[in-house]
């Protein structure tokens, strides 16, 4: 007898976890939406630190999510570990023709660079979609805005709407900062949303011009301020400064000093 696979031990487990444990058996695919998300996040935080052994772990948590999704949807006869298996290989298929030439619809044969698959990627998508729509449709309501911002961007350099190379998004920053400047301090809050909104779509596509992941790249950003604070903090108690009542000059020094120490 075939032993089965390890997608198939895991959604063996779920099935008995549904037999035999209340929890497990009360779970829908609606319940275990929020934690299905922590344990998206919990990986992606794994990933961004680079542990390894967190990774594997957050990586076994959200198969057993795949796993008990699979299950719910076998339970209610819609498809099961193999049809969902099955799907997955014809999508890359289709998506991968350089590849895979005669099991996809598409033959064009020729190798193509890493820019040139993304593109395909995106004509296969909007050519299979089931009916028509705007390239711009189809993200997740709740992606985070930054992830939107990237991901329309790159959907709309899948049908060659894009600049050529970074100059274009490095112009378009300058001219989106100047029309900030523009506004003034005390411009109307609505308008002033709406060109620093411009602003940072500008930058998004920039980072995404220049192979940089924004959110990433935001994330390390935030993560070098957070530890220069703490470092201003040290050195404001080290002093007997408190950090709430200080100058702005005062903290400025602290900082560059912060910035010294790395």
């Amino acid at each position: 007898m075939q032993e089965p696979s390890a997608l198939g031990r895991i959604v063996d487990l779920v099935r008995d976890l549904r037999k035999r444990c209340p929890w497990d058996a009360a779970q829908t695919p609606e319940s275990l939406r929020t934690y299905l998300v922590e344990e998206v996040l919990e990986l992606d935080h794994a990933i961004a630190t680079g542990d390894q052994d967190d990774l594997r772990t957050e990586l076994g948590d959200v198969l057993l999510h795949v796993a008990f999704q699979i299950v719910l949807a076998e339970e209610q006869g819609l498809f099961g570990a193999e049809d969902l298996t099955r799907a997955v290989e014809e999508k890359m298929w289709r998506g991968h023709p350089h590849l895979y030439g005669d099991k996809a619809t598409d033959t064009d044969q020729a190798a193509p660079s890493k820019a040139q698959v993304a593109e395909r990627w995106e004509r296969i998508k909007r050519r299979e979609s089931e009916a028509p729509s705007s390239i711009v449709d189809g993200l997740p309501p709740n992606l985070p805005a930054l992830l939107t911002a990237f991901r329309l961007q790159e959907r709309a350099a899948g049908v060659g709407f894009d600049w050529p190379n970074a100059a274009g998004p490095r112009n378009k920053i300058r001219e989106e900062l100047d029309e900030v400047a523009d506004l003034g301090d005390g411009a109307d809050e609505s308008m002033l949303r709406d060109e620093i909104g411009d602003l940072l779509f500008a930058v998004v596509n920039l980072a995404r011009k220049l192979g940089v992941d924004p959110r990433a790249a935001l994330e390390q950003a935030n993560t070098k301020f957070s530890d220069r604070f703490r470092r201003v903090e040290q050195l404001a108690v080290e002093r007997g400064i408190e950090v709430g009542h200080a100058d702005l000059k005062t903290l400025d020094g602290l900082w560059n000093e912060a910035k010294k120490d790395g």
